[in-house]
């Protein structure tokens, strides 16, 4: 398939979410692999047309190495469709299914990637509303890429707008307890999910679970998270803290949890079959430790 004379599209998907399929693609006019998300539109959803839109947007103000970058984006035929970096890696989602929990420094190294776009995502008022395993790409050479903003709000007043009646939007096992109560998203919000997923890739199991969206729900309202046996106490404090079901007791910002987890990674192991071996130059990193120098 050719969309708009410009871009290649291959047909077997690389997969779906709520908001349409991610297929691999090739773009003629500039030569590069790319990314393209289809969202067919067998009848008018005006709804579902904006939340797509609204995340073109969205892609487009987040410029930041954690998030894909936005090439292009429109209509064809009855697909709207976003053009998009591609990102070679495992989703955490996977990388838990094939290697299981995961080490301290490792999980630690995830999550706190993971804060950094969240700290520019939230600085520009936008809300993920949808972190999960399967949104965090582990790239080669052991960068985080966050995925899927099609859930995402650029403010509480968007909430109302795209939350269907009778209907929450978001994962049951990573929805914070005020989205389940109440319907609303801020920062917090994304942080609790993060504690959650920082839960599940230290235990390899997800933290609550449950025959129905409604059990799942239940718990994540009332059931306080167990400890992780095995790593730090201090480790063991910022789940609790992230996980708190209150939003005033969670950290204050995701800069503020960045802080908290930078300390636990230090001497990263091997993880064959997912990173590039150290042998293997990484331009990124090496950027990267000379940002790490500047001055505070």
């Amino acid at each position: 398939m050719l969309i708009a004379d410009r871009y290649e599209v291959d047909e077997l998907p690389l997969g779906r979410g709520g908001m349409g399929a991610v297929h691999r693609g090739h773009d003629r006019r500039l030569g590069r692999r790319v990314a393209i998300k289809l969202l067919r539109l067998p009848g008018r959803d005006e709804e579902l047309e904006e939340r797509f839109a609204r995340e073109a947007r969205i892609l487009a103000t987040l410029d930041h190495a954690g998030v894909p970058a936005l090439y292009d984006f429109g209509t064809h035929d009855d697909r709207l469709f976003q053009v998009m970096q591609f990102v070679e890696g495992v989703t955490v989602a996977d990388l838990l299914a094939e290697h299981g929990p995961l080490p301290v420094p490792w999980a630690a190294a995830i999550a706190a990637q993971a804060t950094a776009v969240l700290s520019a995502a939230h600085a520009r008022s936008v809300c993920h509303r949808d972190l999960k395993p399967a949104n965090l790409m582990l790239c080669p050479d052991g960068s985080v890429k966050v995925m899927d903003f099609g859930l995402a709000v650029l403010r509480e007043a968007d909430v109302a707008r795209f939350t269907r009646a009778g209907q929450l939007l978001g994962t049951p096992s990573y929805m914070a307890p005020e989205q389940i109560q109440r319907g609303l998203a801020e920062p917090r919000s994304d942080l609790y999910a993060l504690g959650c997923v920082l839960h599940e890739m230290l235990t390899g199991k997800q933290l609550f679970t449950g025959p129905t969206a409604y059990a799942v729900f239940d718990k994540q309202v009332k059931d306080a998270p167990p400890a992780v046996l095995g790593v730090p106490p201090a480790l063991n404090a910022v789940l609790a803290s992230t996980l708190a079901k209150d939003p005033e007791e969670r950290p204050a910002g995701a800069d503020v949890l960045y802080a908290r987890l930078t300390p636990f990674v230090r001497d990263l192991p091997p993880l064959p079959g997912f990173l590039h071996p150290a042998s293997v130059p990484s331009p990124a990193r090496m950027y990267a430790r000379m940002v790490g120098r500047m001055p505070s």
